[in-house]
């Protein structure tokens, strides 16, 4: 068992040593210029990257926030459990993401998924929408890359396709892009 466990953390090491410090820096301006523009942030993702776009949602719309004269106005998509199923079962599961934006996405906000296949069907069709109406996307990808690295204006590539360790490195860069505002809030100005 230590032997399995040694071996995880040194490929959970290099997955995080493969995350590529210049797109994470290119979303936190990202980021700073959407705070600036008074933009709204939407986050979303299946399975454990829903439960990461809701922690980054909290640690962006508080814990960053509390740090800056003007606060991110950031939304979870995946947080609306009743929407996501009324969606779901009155359209599509492919729907859940894109209905939600439609009601609430303009031209010039940001939405933000985390993806390890990069291929998730209600994500894919998520950015496209958001693309054709001028909204900016981030993708958080696996070492698939998938449609999403594509199609996406910002990818960052966690270069590892395990589910545990891609997922992790994708909370760590969500946590990166937190921080940097919470450590360095002259970012914000």
């Amino acid at each position: 068992m230590k032997s399995w466990i040694s071996d995880y953390i040194a490929k959970q090491k290099a997955a995080l040593d493969s995350i590529p410090t210049d797109a994470v820096a290119s979303v936190i301006e990202k980021l700073a210029a959407v705070l600036k523009e008074d933009r709204q942030i939407f986050v979303f993702g299946n399975g454990g990257s829903a439960s990461n776009a809701s922690h980054f949602a909290t640690d962006l719309g508080k814990g960053s926030s509390d740090k800056l004269a003007k606060r991110f106005r950031v939304l979870s998509l995946n947080d609306n459990v009743s929407w996501m199923t009324a969606l779901g079962n009155d359209y599509s599961y492919d729907d859940i993401y894109v209905r939600q934006l439609e009601n609430y996405a303009r031209p010039g906000d940001l939405v933000i998924t985390c993806s390890v296949s990069g291929s998730s069907p209600n994500l894919v069709k998520a950015f496209q929408w958001a693309k054709s109406k001028g909204v900016h996307t981030v993708a958080l990808v696996g070492g698939k890359r998938g449609k999403l690295a594509e199609i996406a204006d910002h990818t960052i590539v966690v270069n590892d396709t395990h589910y545990g360790r891609a997922e992790d490195g994708h909370m760590g860069i969500l946590h990166m892009l937190c921080y940097a505002f919470m450590e360095k809030p002259e970012l914000a100005k």
